[in-house]
């Protein structure tokens, strides 16, 4: 159960606001992103009650995807100290490297030999997030969701759910989280 804070509280209404000045909505929709944000921590909630751990879920993309003029990394560090940071930039995907591949396997790596206990967490959370709003969207679109990535391949989405999978199992994240990926990786494999 979460143990709603004040602190908590702030951090859904900057991370709501942050991610709404970038213009940002979840791939192909509408949607606020700030509803996977909100997922993301709701999922972690299930396996964790440490607050940190939940703002970094409610955080985990604004580094990668917010402009550091909006909210940034000092922002991040005054209003919720060093360690939602610290796990959030275990999350951090290189925005410097341009090629998909190259971005995925480095931060495969990290996770794998790197990021702390707590960022795997926040890591297995946003991919169940992620891969239920993927078998949502296919159940409506079709194949045409595909086109939605930056690959335009079911293969490379299935490898890196896979590859994620496969870490998160190695890194003995809860129990929960891994038997809830495992189900969504295989309808994953159904539609690729």
């Amino acid at each position: 159960m979460i143990n709603y804070t004040q602190r908590l509280d702030n951090a859904i209404k900057r991370t709501a606001w942050a991610h709404e000045q970038a213009k940002q909505h979840r791939k192909g929709t509408d949607t606020p992103y700030v509803i996977h944000s909100f997922g993301v921590m709701v999922i972690a909630s299930n396996v964790t009650e440490d607050e940190d751990i939940l703002i970094a879920c409610l955080m985990h993309d604004i580094l990668e995807d917010v402009d550091s003029s909006i909210y940034g990394e000092r922002e991040m560090r005054d209003n919720f100290g060093d360690r939602v940071v610290s796990i959030v930039k275990d999350i951090t995907k290189d925005a410097a490297e341009p090629d998909w591949h190259a971005r995925a396997k480095a931060y495969l790596s990290h996770l794998e030999n790197q990021a702390s206990e707590e960022a795997v967490i926040v890591s297995s959370a946003d991919k169940i997030h992620n891969l239920l709003s993927i078998l949502d969207d296919y159940d409506t679109v079709g194949d045409e969701l595909w086109e939605l990535f930056t690959t335009k391949s079911s293969r490379d989405q299935l490898w890196w759910y896979e590859s994620i999978l496969n870490i998160i199992k190695v890194r003995k994240a809860p129990a929960k989280l891994i038997d809830q990926l495992t189900g969504m990786v295989k309808e994953l494999r159904k539609i690729s």
